[in-house]
């Protein structure tokens, strides 16, 4: 079954790329029954929300109106702080499963130390100019670090966004439909959900602890509710409400764990929402949605039973909706940055399934109350 003729019985068209749209639908409308997930199978999901060819997903609600407002978020008589939005990479960053990172130092033109172990080309200068030179030799793991997954990460069985089936796109150098070239670059308001912020400020001692770093971070497996986004977006002062094309990020501060603590921040189970919230997020048909954690989801057993990432699964292949993992958003947790333009243009590598491009936010500091 190719996308074009996948069984059609799903949701339908329900956005033209504009923030114009129907009251979200109220939060008890949301709970965590899982979908049947052989009906997705047989195409219960099919076509997407934008059309029986689209890739894109809600990044097609990032239109230039969508941007135009966006860049309007900023005062042009103030400065502009530009914001970095990823980690920095290391050897040995940690990852979950067997993803790896490798970087290896190419010297040429000289003789390196002794206990120099990377990559030594020639030891003389080239050329009159006697010129040497330092390059480096990367193994990476796009799906690792600071990334924003394609829609074809995760899928039930077969079935991965729009109809398009793992063996019908899968191929030995990645796949033909969905890859990192059909993202394409995106300029929008981001809204950071500073909830680990908000649980500080609120005394909440029970949901959070302090990091090695001295900052604070959500419990491990610590479900973030959708009153707990809704508390943290008030107490931030954010008055409009998350809307098509924006990207929503929480800040959990698991990403403390990083440096301090490599083997727990990974295995131990990190904060984040779960099925209830990730619907009510997608609700707002947002282009992006994401953590500074590098799971995106909760992953507590006692709420998956079984299930593996069930909320990258629906969100994935139901929304178009793609997510982002190893986000930091310290610095603008710190300068009070809860709005702010999202600037993205992925790497467009045929056939990838992430991209490991940094993003990064425009945003003016301001107090918080």
């Amino acid at each position: 079954m190719s996308n074009q003729n996948a069984k059609a019985r799903g949701v339908g068209p329900i956005g033209s790329g504009g923030d114009v749209r129907e009251p979200p639908t109220p939060t008890d409308r949301f709970d965590d029954t899982m979908f049947d997930v052989s009906a997705v199978e047989q195409g219960a999901w099919v076509p997407g929300p934008y059309g029986p060819d689209d890739e894109r997903g809600t990044f097609n609600e990032v239109t230039p109106e969508k941007t135009a407002r966006a860049l309007a978020l900023l005062n042009h008589d103030e400065p502009v702080v530009t914001y970095s939005l990823a980690e920095t990479m290391v050897e040995g960053f940690p990852a979950w499963g067997n993803r790896t990172y490798e970087q290896h130092l190419v010297v040429t033109g000289y003789s390196p130390s002794d206990d120099f172990g990377g990559i030594l080309t020639r030891t003389q200068p080239r050329g009159r100019g006697r010129m040497s030179a330092h390059e480096e030799r990367i193994s990476l793991t796009y799906n690792m670090g600071t990334k924003i997954n394609g829609l074809h990460h995760v899928g039930v069985g077969d079935m991965f966004y729009n109809g398009f089936l793992g063996p019908d796109i899968a191929r030995t150098w990645g796949t033909t439909h969905l890859g990192a070239e059909t993202m394409g670059p995106i300029v929008t308001r981001g809204v950071l959900v500073d909830v680990v912020g908000s649980m500080v400020a609120r005394g909440r001692s029970e949901a959070y602890e302090i990091a090695p770093t001295g900052r604070p971070l959500l419990r491990s497996n610590y479900r973030i509710t959708v009153e707990d986004m809704e508390t943290a977006m008030a107490w931030e002062g954010v008055e409009s409400p998350i809307g098509p094309g924006d990207v929503v990020l929480l800040r959990t501060g698991w990403r403390e764990l990083i440096e301090a603590d490599p083997q727990r921040y990974v295995a131990d189970g990190p904060p984040g929402p779960f099925l209830r919230e990730c619907r009510y997020l997608a609700d707002r048909r947002p282009a992006l949605v994401g953590s500074d954690s590098w799971c995106f989801e909760c992953v507590d057993p006692e709420l998956t039973k079984g299930c593996l990432m069930p909320c990258h699964q629906e969100l994935s292949i139901r929304f178009g909706i793609r997510i982002a993992e190893g986000v930091p958003t310290n610095d603008l947790a710190d300068d009070g940055v809860y709005e702010f333009v999202f600037c993205f243009s992925p790497l467009p590598a045929r056939g990838a399934i992430s991209s490991n491009t940094p993003p990064l936010a425009l945003g003016q500091p301001t107090t918080h109350a």
